[in-house]
């Protein structure tokens, strides 16, 4: 005799709802939990640029003292090497800042003044010859170099106006040169507590990675600084000897324009250099402007293909597009001087991303044993 009980449980069970299927399927899941990744990092960047640009007044010495240190990192190292005191070496390290900086900057300032109105003059005879060939195009650039003749002229006279506001502008640049050199003198002096500091404060055991990150982004503001400063050395040095033998005028202040241009690559190198051309066509002929040109060209193949691989091939290499976009960036968050930094900046994101590129294709569980083994630790006790 069956049990009316167990009919309605069996007949409860076979009407059971099936569960039902996802709204979305997987890849349309995975798609927006990714774009809520993208959307919560860009949020987290916009905020940080903002904080940057509202303390620009104190982020500023700060990346410039992260500059300087990366410059002349190996001096300081060198001169602990020889048993110096640590606040000795740095001292000095400071001292050979303030005359390589303070001596390149009077040359160059010196250069471009004392040859500015001939380079302008050039510029707009130029833009003269080529108005009568190309028409609307060289009348433009005829305007061009006429304003900006007249943009130094109102600056000058604004300058002289209002002495107060100038008086400001260049106490300011003093403060912030000042406070960058006294960073400067700690990051180089502090570096060993830096790190110990990060490895106190590194949640878990996350200290040796987080290191690691630090040291890589560090190594390519030092690569890029070290790289680009020499290599606009060579590129000003041959650029100006070039043009000195074509008899030029102003090649001296040519050649310091091409070694403040080649901080910002491509964009410098190439402003840098149509400036140098449009001169010698102003002043010495289409036939010495081909010559100049072709010394320009030299140089840029000498930088890309034997100054570039052999100086900086142990640095972070970037890809163009990835500089062109930050120097756009850079542009148009803090004008020229966010164009300076925002190169040497990508170079240590770029080493970071490597990083932790690195440590995720490698296998995790090797972190608790390279606390004591790893690359970080080695570079920790040299």
């Amino acid at each position: 005799m069956r049990n009316d009980s167990d009919e309605n449980r069996r007949g409860t069970e076979g009407e059971r709802p099936q569960p039902s299927s996802p709204l979305l399927p997987i890849e349309a899941r995975r798609a927006g939990a990714w774009c809520l990744v993208a959307l919560l990092i860009a949020g987290v960047l916009a905020l940080g640029v903002w904080l940057c640009v509202e303390l620009s007044a104190a982020v500023t010495p700060v990346l410039l003292a992260l500059l300087g240190s990366g410059l002349l990192g190996p001096l300081y190292r060198r001169l602990v090497a020889m048993k110096l005191n640590r606040s000795l070496a740095a001292g000095l390290t400071c001292a050979v800042l303030v005359v390589v900086v303070g001596g390149a900057g009077y040359i160059v300032v010196s250069a471009l003044v004392d040859t500015g109105d001939q380079i302008i003059a050039s510029l707009r005879n130029a833009a003269q010859d080529l108005s009568q060939h190309f028409g609307a195009a060289g009348t433009s650039l005829d305007d061009l170099a006429a304003k900006s003749k007249d943009l130094v002229a109102k600056f000058g006279g604004t300058a002289a106006s209002g002495l107060l506001a100038g008086v400001s502008v260049v106490g300011q640049f003093l403060a912030a040169s000042v406070l960058a050199l006294l960073l400067t003198f700690f990051f180089l002096r502090d570096s060993d507590k830096a790190v110990r500091a990060l490895r106190d404060w590194a949640p878990g055991t996350s200290a040796p990675q987080l290191e690691r990150m630090a040291r890589r982004g560090f190594q390519g503001i030092e690569g890029f600084m070290r790289g680009t400063t020499f290599i606009a050395l060579i590129d000003a040095i041959c650029i100006t000897v070039g043009l000195l033998i074509l008899q030029v005028p102003g090649a001296v202040g040519l050649g310091a324009l091409v070694f403040v241009g080649a901080y910002i690559p491509y964009l410098g190198a190439f402003i840098s250099g149509a400036v140098a051309i449009l001169v010698a066509l102003a002043d010495r002929g289409f036939v010495i402007a081909l010559w100049a040109l072709g010394v320009v060209l030299a140089v840029q193949v000498l930088e890309g293909h034997v100054l570039q691989p052999m100086i900086q091939s142990r640095t972070v290499q970037m890809h163009p597009a990835t500089v062109m976009l930050a120097i756009t960036a850079g542009a148009s968050v803090a004008g020229i001087l966010g164009m300076l930094l925002s190169v040497p900046l990508t170079a240590a994101a770029t080493g970071v991303l490597h990083e932790l590129r690195v440590h995720y294709a490698a296998d995790p569980d090797s972190d608790a044993d390279s606390d004591d083994s790893g690359p970080a630790a080695s570079a920790a006790s040299s």
